[in-house]
């Protein structure tokens, strides 16, 4: 074999060999070598294996290296577009200025190369995956290329040479045929085999789909080559069947027709004459019928095949979903289930839609899109695969994956218009598109049991299916919607007719789903939460296509659309109706949200009328059809209000969600307002007594309305009237004040939107963004108007930037009405029907009510401000006869009369909606008045109540007599019993009766329902004089009677003579409960304007004026009544009825009263609580800690338990505690030296160096004393506690410590669930609730040492110093073993416990007594050096800070002092003898083999300072303790000459040290620094190497001169912090306040305070010297300190010379400094690779105290089960750590076990957070809550200050 013999040679050879071949004009031998080669090689019954690639590279690149190949052919790259391809996770940008197509998206490089600066982008995260459309103009505009793809790169190319890629053209082929037959040989139905054997067969292919997706990569030149191959129809069918001789690749291709085959498709051959192409077998009986459409549509829905197919979902209940069948509907049968493969490209697609959808071949396929030829034969293929793709995802177990797989092809095709429109002429897009949306539906349809449940014939979508459940539909919708936002595709739409009809047919299969039915006995079992599906589906099948359509029909030209849409609706509808058997009255305790057809109708019409100048009545039909219209919208408002009444309380919660659903912002412009509109619409058309009859009759307020006081309701229970009956008038005066849809521009719309909500409550810009509901197709997020949203705000809002609170919750930046906007423009009416939660109407009026207080109109209960309402579009204006219709005059007059009355189940509220009604219709005028000549007719009893229609006219028409039906129990048939028992005197018989009979005949009856139905004969006898109407069934007006209600009804007549008007003046009088509360000089000057704001008096002034403005009569009839002003006699009392209403009122006031003051006297007790707990005064609790105290105090503390409530001593047996919170800390360690703060990297370049902070120089500074000194002696020398320090605070609070056991031990039984943990010793301080885990026990006796130990003492320094030496040589006494003692104990346990190990062993050998002392101090030396961070870094504030105050650092003190006394020095290593005698003698006893003592000069005096304090015995007296700051003050100065020394050049030294002998002679020397720096030069100059070794440095360093100011002032800047601890220490022990003074005065005075001067000078005149104190001669004792340092320079230790140099100075605590703007860190980082794992974290997080990158949850990096956040925050902050996470942008805090969520200190342009980037919009750093965060962390109060805490079980 010729093959095997090229196998055998190396494949770089071969390769060229075969070039060469194949480039001669002959080149037959060369293509049969290469067959054979590629036969041997690329044989898939060897499996996939790398070398078969490394073959396919090498014979492509043609005898160069692959990776050079690589580069030639990218060179010849003409690509114009980007089309990097992406999935889902990717960080990608929108921006909307730049877009043409609303899912227009770009890659970040192009983004960044482009120029969007002041746009309106975004940065998402992509869900589906997506590519980059730069350079694409069909879907964004030029301007926004970037720089790359704007040039046009591809027309310069040179064309590419023909042999460059011949060999692609030879190989490339046989490599694909052998992927597809790889694919065909994996797959295997889902039913014979597992699922997962899919996966396997794509993990062999996976290095061949990259290899191809690498090719696409190379570029332009590329791509042709693999278009050609992959569309070359003859290629394919010379591969795909295999040649004769081939039984490998024929079996192949029979395993791919049985594929087709059970997909229920049929490939062409066998649809033609059987078996045109060659090796095409005789098709099985039966499949040749496989042609049937899978609709159900056509016969073949019989056949068993398709039924098999259909029901193998194995979904139970198969029996219930009755399929439909629509024979006519389908235009094509072959929609559904015919595929034709002629090329690679329509094979690799089939089996990517089989295999779901794999990942890489999506992204291949995607690849490709920059090559037109390939998109447009692409998205053919795609088209022509449609339904069976669609049919796939039905059946798949993964759908959300393959959902967003087949999103993310589809949007990259249907977004180009030109593409769209293409495949919708040639492919009949459309029509595939609704068929199979028709045929997905169809799986899931049952009975409708709306109305008619028998014999209803109406098949609705099931919404518990998973269909609907889990959206499955979305891709396809979402495709649908796509395409309609293209006008050519949408006109094409909509001129199809039949294929309009398809779509009413879709979009009535959702009218009436999701039915609810009103539960009435039991609460029901099961809340069924499908109604989830049902509103998707709604607003994502039905109102989303019809916004897209609505987009095109707006200007005249488009009329016929609307037009035909119009007519179309409202045959489906009348088809409704007929299926669901529907009469004129909507079955009882029925509810659907779901009416999209309505919802379609309404908008067609109010765009028609709108936008495209139609008349109203062209598009409207009959009466008849009209009132049914009406029924269903409107029985959908009477229910809202029914379930917030309660009455649908027993179909659990999910019944609110509908409701609020219904209104809720994203949907409220696809359901309610076209439901109001509709509303509108009919009441403006039809009789206005039937429409307001037929409300009142929906919401089942009927027996309510009428004048007697007491009525039965056979619907509603007592409680339920009211909130229905407020709900019904609140309805109609909605319906008549509401104009969206009737004449307000988009501009005015959007405007009266932003205010309601702005009137609920400041909003977000963002939250505001969502809660407006979007018009146009919610995709395109532009909102509508010429007016841009942003102007809008600014017009109506003012901006209130973000502010922090005290309490640490942090505002976000807010937006809140302006003054103008509350007094003109607030709309109570438009937030009642905006609001989702009742709560929010109350709020706006709050916030109104607040308004007005602010701004000085001062009313006590402001109503709902009356507004008026924008003009009514002309063909609108039969809507005001609503408010003129007598029906309503009489609802108006009788609750006007039964408010008067006090009758029951009346509210505010309902007058309030009634005075709104009346103040409606005298706003609005009927036009035309001719109503008011026509005569009365008499015979309709309620013509009589009213002469006319028109509301003002009505005002004044007084009314007699009323007939009434009433219980005989009611008040008004006793009143007539009373009265004909008067009767019965004989003479007044005659003329009474005679009266009597006259009222009867005047008195007016009103029945609404009787109304109702004569008025619906009306119109039906109008609309139809055929004898038809005699079949109509009488309608059911039967069973609104009461059925068989006990107390029988009898009818009686009441006594008026009122009128509206009058009726007005007299609750006038009522509201204001004065009797002549109108006079007749107040008509007189009213002016109405002037009313705009106010109570209900002002509504009712309001009103009467405008009357008497509008009408002379009203004024004649107004001065009238106020002229003969009665008082009016509200009706005896003699019911029990009516006494229980008024009993209830007055114990209702009283309840409240009782409530006022209960709540009165809990604000004073809390008021004095917050005065102890929170400082606002300084009571006894605080004394302990209020060291400033002016008088001493001599008795005993007593200390008051927070727990028991009792005051005392704290005492041996029963001690009292502090509360305090233990915590380690790091932030001392983390101080650098200079103020400005370190950099967070956001390049390669920058980096952070840790070495010079605090706690690494103090490491390195004990790890050098440790190499050369004794190890006992180094651990005196220094403090550790920098890093890891344990920091103690309290709240001030005390408590009995048994008092405490036993309060832990009731939390540790709690089971609710805390945020802290009770077995680690947490809890909250019982009074204040601040969080903490110890007790530390206070000591008995006096809280501060007083009287003697504070005399100032007359004693010499020696004597003192004696003293001192004598204390300390006292040995440590034990305690008795007490309880105050074993608190004690147990209190340093719970302090070594707060920190790590690591930082308490610093010795060599752990745990020793050494180590434990170093550590004890420490932690003393640890909290005072914190509170000198807390107060700023120096003194100079002065005073008992507020640190200060909590501070318990006194009882620390005593608690340390106690545990350290048990060390006691040796004294032959007393440091205190080496600071204050000669001890010469004593060197020569040293070994030679044990290590030095540390030398004096080295070591870190604040740290002997404490020790020794803590190790004498306590109390100790002020005069010792002012000896030993004396003491060690010399020697804090000779380290400073001794270092200052160090940085001068070798010629300064010489000068200083002569002048300093000169002086040494004088008077005094020994406070003169001059004598003493030479002294110390002279004798440091004898040490080898102390001034040698750096004196080059030196003189880099200090290219200035030294004069002798800056000696001084470096000398005291030196002692300073020295000087400040003893300062602080000396206050904490022995109360000496601190005043306050001048940064420069600080020296002089701590000086001063600490008696070191004898008076206070200024520093500027103040010499450091001055203070010197010596008790020996000052030269000999520096004389031995030096020769310290000078005997190391003969041994190994001479290194640690260095240690001379140190420098007590840092700067404040500081967190890294952040970039102004949030990308900066997010593209560095949110990429950027782990550096311990090397992986691209998923949530990579930024230590803002260190600057680490670390993984959050990151299982790669977990040590011991410990995530490395966690780790990191042991290891930089001691178990503290604030970490920025970089893919949301907010930081988390850990604290020991617990971690929370802080909050983000990036907002946006508007204040905003953007937690998880959700927006993507551009964050900038907010300085102010950047400093809270430092301050919180430096003042270690983020557990006091953080609420929401959860244990982190160590995974962050």
């Amino acid at each position: 074999m010729m093959a095997a013999s090229l196998l055998r040679r190396d494949k770089k050879s071969t390769a060229a060999h075969l070039k060469a071949d194949l480039k001669r004009t002959d080149n037959s031998s060369g293509l049969r070598q290469l067959q054979e080669l590629l036969d041997s090689v690329l044989n898939p019954e060897r499996g996939s294996d790398p070398e078969a690639l490394e073959w396919c590279k090498w014979l492509l690149a043609g005898g160069d290296g692959f990776d050079e190949f690589c580069r030639t052919v990218r060179s010849y790259d003409n690509a114009t577009l980007c089309g990097l391809v992406w999935t889902a996770n990717f960080v990608a940008y929108r921006c909307r200025t730049c877009g043409i197509s609303p899912c227009m998206s770009l890659c970040a490089e192009c983004f960044n190369n482009g120029d969007h600066t002041g746009h309106d982008f975004n940065m998402f995260r992509s869900q589906a995956g997506g590519a980059c459309d730069c350079g694409d103009g069909n879907v964004m505009r030029e301007s926004g290329f970037c720089s790359r793809h704007r040039l046009k790169t591809g027309e310069n190319v040179p064309s590419v040479p023909r042999d460059l890629l011949l060999m692609s053209e030879m190989v490339l082929p046989r490599f694909i045929i052998t992927i597809i037959q790889y694919l065909r040989d994996g797959y295997t139905e889902p039913e014979s085999a597992a699922d997962r054997d899919l996966q396997k067969v794509l993990q062999q292919l996976e290095l061949h789909i990259s290899f191809l997706e690498e090719l696409t990569k190379m570029g332009g030149a590329m791509r042709t080559v693999l278009t050609k191959i992959l569309t070359n129809q003859q290629t394919f069918k010379e591969l795909s069947m295999g040649q004769e001789e081939n039984v490998y690749a024929k079996r192949s291709y029979e395993k791919y027709l049985s594929a087709l085959k059970s997909s229920g498709l049929v490939s062409v051959e066998e649809k033609g004459a059987g078996g045109a192409g060659a090796g095409a077998t005789d098709p099985p009986a039966g499949a040749g019928a496989g042609a049937l459409s899978l609709l159900g549509a056509t016969a073949a829905a019989s056949l068993e095949d398709s039924s098999k197919e259909e029901d193998q979902d194995g979904l139970q209940g198969v029996g219930q979903r009755k399929r439909v069948k629509l024979s006519s509907s389908t235009k094509d049968p072959s929609i559904m289930d015919t595929l034709k493969h002629k090329c690679f490209l329509e094979e690799l697609l089939f089996w990517t839609i089989k295999y779901e959808f794999p990942q890489k071949m999506v992204t291949f396929l995607l690849n490709m899109l920059p090559d037109q030829d390939y998109k447009i034969t692409f998205t053919k293929t795609f088209v022509q695969h449609y339904a069976f793709i669609m049919k796939t995802l039905m059946k798949s177990h993964e759908s959300d994956t393959m959902s967003n797989r087949i999103v993310h092809i589809s949007v990259q095709l249907f977004s180009n218009e030109e593409l769209a429109r293409h495949v919708t002429e040639e492919c009949q897009l459309l029509d595939i598109m609704v068929t199979v949306l028709l045929y997905m539906m169809e799986s899931c349809l049952i009975k409708s049991e709306l109305q008619d449940e028998e014999n209803n014939r109406h098949v609705v979508v099931n919404c518990g299916e998973a269909l609907l459940k889990n959206n499955t539909y979305w891709p396809l919708v979402s495709d649908f919607i796509n395409i309609l936002s293209h006008q050519s595709v949408a006109k094409r739409f909509l001129d199809d007719h039949s294929l309009l009809l398809l779509w009413m047919s879709f979009v009535s299969f959702f009218q009436g789903m999701n039915l609810n039915k009103r539960e009435l006995n039991e609460h029901v079992e099961f809340e069924s939460q499908t109604y989830y599906a049902a509103f998707a589906a709604e607003l994502e099948a039905c109102a989303q296509p019809m916004w897209g359509l609505l987009t095109h029909c707006k200007v005249k030209e488009t009329q016929e659309y609307t037009k035909t849409v119009v007519r179309y609706c409202l045959e489906t509808l009348q088809m409704w109706f007929d299926a669901i058997g529907f009469v004129d009255e909507p079955s009882l305790n029925q509810l659907t949200f779901h009416l999209p057809l309505h919802r379609y109708y309404a908008m067609f019409l109010s765009k028609g009328v709108k936008c495209q100048g139609l008349d109203l009545d062209s598009l409207l039909p009959d009466q008849e059809m009209l009132m049914k219209i009406m029924v269903h919208p409107l029985q959908i408002q009477a229910s809202l209000s029914e379930i917030h009444s309660n009455m649908w309380v027993r179909n659990g919660l999910q019944i609110k969600g509908q409701a609020m659903t219904y209104v809720q912002s994203h949907f409220c412009n696809s359901m309610i307002d076209p439901d109001i509109y509709l509303l509108q619409v009919c009441a403006s058309r039809l009789d206005p007594d039937y429409f307001i009859s037929s409300v009142f009759e929906r919401f089942k307020v009927v027996d309510l309305l009428t004048m007697a006081s007491q009525h039965q309701n056979a619907v509603l229970d007592s409680e339920q009237e009211r909130p229905m009956l407020e709900g019904a008038l609140t309805f109609l005066v909605i319906l008549s004040s509401l104009r969206i849809h009737l004449g307000m521009s988009d501009d005015e719309i959007l405007r009266a939107e932003m205010v309601s909500q702005l009137c609920m409550n400041d909003r977000t810009h963002s939250s505001l963004l969502d809660l407006i509901p979007e018009n146009p197709n919610p995709k395109s997020g532009v909102v509508p108007g010429s007016c841009s949203f942003e102007e809008m705000l600014s017009g109506v809002a003012d901006f209130k930037a973000p502010v922090f609170e005290p309490g640490g919750s942090m505002q976000q930046g807010m937006y809140t009405p302006k003054a103008e906007v509350w007094e003109k423009e607030f709309d109570p009416i438009m937030v009642i029907l905006r609001t989702v939660y009742r709560r929010d109407v109350q709020s706006a009026m709050d916030r109104y009510a607040a308004f007005l207080k602010q701004s000085g109109v001062n009313t006590g209960n402001p109503w709902p401000p009356y507004k008026e309402r924008t003009p009514l579009h002309p063909c609108y204006k039969g809507l005001v006869r609503l408010l003129h219709c007598k029906t309503l005059h009489i609802v108006i007059f009788t609750l006007l009369y039964k408010i008067w009355m006090d009758h029951q189940n009346m509210s505010e509220h309902v007058l309030c909606m009634v005075l709104y009604l009346i103040e409606l219709g005298l706003d609005n005028q009927v036009q035309d008045d001719k109503v008011e000549e026509e005569p009365c007719i008499e015979e309709h009893c309620h013509d009589s109540w009213f002469p006319g229609t028109s509301l003002l006219s009505n005002l004044h028409h007084v009314i007699n007599y009323v007939r009434v039906r009433v219980p005989e129990t009611a008040p008004e048939v006793e009143r007539k019993r009373e009265r004909e028992r008067e009767r019965e005197t004989p003479p007044s018989t005659s003329s009474e009766s005679a009266t009597y009979g006259q009222n009867l005949r005047e008195a007016q009856v009103f029945s609404l329902v009787a109304e109702r139905r004569r008025k619906f004969q009306e119109i039906i006898n109008r609309s139809n004089h055929e004898a038809s109407q005699a079949v109509r069934p009488k309608s059911s007006s039967a069973r609104w009677l009461p059925p068989g209600s006990p107390p029988q009804l009898v009818t009686e007549i009441l006594e008026i003579r009122e009128s509206m008007l009058s009726l007005l003046v007299k609750l006038h009088q009522k509201l204001s409960a004065k009797q002549n509360s109108l006079s007749l000089s107040w008509l007189a000057e009213v002016d109405p304007a002037h009313h705009a704001h106010g109570d209900g008096l002002t509504a009712i002034e309001r009103i009467l004026a405008k009357a008497a403005a509008r009408s002379r009569h009203s004024k004649r009839c107004l001065q009238d009544i106020c002229g003969k002003v009665c008082p009016p006699v509200p009706p005896k009392k003699n019911s029990p009825g009516d006494k229980k209403s008024m009993d209830k009122e007055e114990r209702r006031q009283r309840a409240r009263e009782r409530q006022q003051k209960l709540l009165a006297e809990f604000a004073s007790r809390q008021k004095s609580f917050m005065e102890t707990a929170m400082d606002v005064e300084s009571p006894e609790a605080d004394a302990v800690m209020d060291m400033g105290s002016a008088e001493p105090l001599e008795s005993e503390v007593l200390y008051d338990c927070v727990i028991c409530g009792q005051s005392g001593p704290s005492t041996e047996d029963r001690p009292t505690g502090l509360v305090v919170l233990l915590q380690a800390s790091s932030v001392l360690g983390h101080r650098c030296r200079s103020d400005t703060p370190k950099r967070l990297p956001t390049t390669d370049e920058e980096h952070i160096y840790p070495e010079d902070t605090c706690g690494a120089t103090n490491d390195v500074r004990l790890s050098l004393m440790q190499r050369y000194f004794k190890d006992s002696s180094c651990l005196q020398s220094v403090s550790v506690g920098w890093d890891g320090g344990v920091y103690v605070q309290t709240c001030g609070h005390t408590l009995h410590i048994d008092c405490h056991k036993s309060y832990m031990e009731s939390l540790r039984n709690d089971q609710v669930l805390q945020g802290f943990s009770v077995d680690k010793g947490e809890f909250t301080c019982p009074l204040c609730r601040q969080f903490a885990n110890s007790v530390l026990p206070c000591r008995p006796g006096r809280g501060i040492e007083t009287g003697t130990w504070h005399t100032p003492s007359t004693k010499s320094m020696s004597t003192l110093v004696k003293e001192v030496e004598d204390l300390q040589e006292q040995l440590g006494i034990f305690p008795m073993e007490s309880n105050l003692s074993k608190e004690m104990e147990s209190v340093i346990k719970d302090i070594k416990n707060t920190t790590q190990k690591k930082y308490m062993d610093y010795g060599k050998n752990p745990g020793s007594p050494d180590n434990d002392f170093l550590f004890m101090y420490s932690v003393a030396r640890t909290n005072l050096e914190l509170e000198l961070v807390h107060r700023g870094g120096n003194l100079c504030s002065g005073g008992a800070s507020a640190a200060a105050k909590r501070s318990c650092l006194n009882q620390l003190f005593h608690v340390l002092a106690m545990h350290m006394r048990l060390y006691s020095i040796d004294s032959a290593y007393n440091p205190w003898t080496r600071l204050t005698q000669n001890t010469h003698s004593r060197e020569t006893e040293f070994c030679d083999d044990e290590r030095p003592e540390v030398p004096m000069l080295f070591r870190d005096v604040p740290s002997l300072l404490i020790i020794f304090i803590l190790t004498m015995p306590q109390p100790l007296r002020k005069e010792h303790f002012t000896c030993v700051v004396k003491v060690l003050y010399s020697l804090q100065y000779t380290q400073a000459l001794a270092a200052l020394s160090i940085r001068f050049s070798r010629e300064e030294r010489l000068a200083w040290s002569n002048t300093g002998a000169a002086k040494k002679n004088t008077p005094n020397s020994d406070k003169s620094w001059e004598s003493l720096l030479g002294h110390v030069i002279c004798e440091l100059t004898k040490a080898k190497d102390v001034y040698d070794t750096n004196s080059e440095e030196a003189l880099m360093l200090s290219s200035s001169v030294w004069s002798p100011q800056s000696i001084e002032f470096t000398l005291q800047q030196f002692c300073l912090p020295f000087l400040r601890l003893s300062c602080l220490l000396q206050h904490h022990l022995y109360g000496d306040s601190l005043p306050g003074c001048q940064v420069e005065e600080e020296f002089s005075l701590l000086t001063g305070c600490l008696s070191l001067t004898a008076s206070v000078q200024s520093s500027g005149s103040m010499s450091s010297a001055a203070c010197l104190d010596w008790n020996f001669n000052a030269f000999d004792l520096i004389n031995q300190w030096c020769s310290e340092v000078i005997a190391l320079s003969s041994t190994p230790s001479q290194q640690s010379v260095s240690l001379l140099v140190q420098d007590p100075q840092w700067a404040a605590p500081r967190l890294l400094h952040l970039p102004d703007n949030y990308n900066t860190i997010f593209q560095y980082y949110h990429r950027k690779s782990c550096t311990s794992c090397g992986k691209t974290p998923k949530d990579p997080a930024l230590c803002l105290v260190c600057g680490a990158f670390v993984c959050l949850k990151g299982h790669c990096c977990k040590q011991q089960g410990v995530c490395e956040c966690v780790l990191h925050s042991q290891h930089c902050g001691a178990a503290t750590g604030i970490f920025l996470l970089v893919n949301a942008s907010v930081i988390i805090i850990i604290r020991g076990h617990r971690f929370c969520l802080w909050g983000s200190v990036y907002l946006d342009a508007h204040g905003e957070e953007d937690r998880d980037l959700r927006r993507g919009k551009p964050l900038y750093l907010c300085e102010e809550r950047y400093r809270v965060l430092e301050q919180q962390w430096v003042s270690h109060t983020f557990d006091h200050i953080n609420k929401r805490w959860g244990p982190h079980y160590n995974g962050l």
